[in-house]
């Protein structure tokens, strides 16, 4: 079977470096852009299945990729939302540099360690969203191909089990805006990563990708 695991486009709070979460923030014109193009790319790829987060930005950038014709493949499961950030939703990275300093400085240096203030933890969000994963993926078989539009953290967290790193590693590497991961294999347990966090359908050049400040 054949996974495309995208991230949704961009938000307003994703440019300013706003931490979003679970609060249900709809794409920016820059992220709706972005997941027309993700579709343009896609046009030609025959789609199975197509599961989102219920999640306003993902739920759009999920019926985008798809088009008119295909959106009715499109269902929801909420393991996929993103890591609930408790107290931070809704502030400035600069503002929790100012409140919560020593979580902060932990969220960046050993990130799988840190409880959300009344949110979540990695290995939390790891525990519901790789079961809804599996569900995802149940039942296909080697001709089919899944499209999954989740979040940066949700993605974060699959990729490593799927790479078998361990979550303090969820910031070696990225997960752009409307950014697409190719995966690969039999079963959700012998998957191969074959592109990961290509972005080249909306970003131009090389070194062309934003890079934002919050999840």
């Amino acid at each position: 079977m054949r996974i495309l695991l995208c991230r949704h486009g961009e938000t307003p709070w994703n440019a300013e470096g706003r931490y979003q979460g679970q609060i249900d923030i709809p794409l920016a014109p820059t992220g709706e852009a972005q997941a027309r193009a993700l579709g343009l790319r896609l046009m030609e790829q025959p789609i199975t299945r197509a599961v989102a987060s219920p999640l306003a930005r993902a739920r759009r950038t999920a019926e985008l990729a798809l088009g008119d014709e295909r959106v009715g493949l499109l269902t929801f499961d909420e393991g996929f939302k993103e890591i609930a950030h408790g107290e931070w939703e809704g502030l400035l990275a600069t503002e929790i540099r100012e409140r919560d300093p020593e979580r902060l400085r932990a969220w960046r240096e050993a990130p799988d360690q840190v409880l959300m203030p009344g949110g979540e933890s990695l290995p939390l969000v790891l525990d519901r969203a790789w079961p809804a994963f599996a569900r995802a993926c149940a039942g296909l078989g080697p001709p089919d191909t899944l499209l999954l539009v989740a979040h940066d953290a949700v993605n974060r967290v699959l990729l490593c089990r799927i790479l078998g790193l361990p979550l303090s590693r969820v910031w070696g590497f990225r997960q752009a805006p409307a950014t697409l991961n190719l995966l690969e294999g039999p079963d959700v347990d012998h998957l191969e990563v074959v592109r990961l966090n290509d972005c080249s359908h909306h970003l131009p050049g090389l070194f062309g990708e934003a890079v934002h400040r919050a999840l």
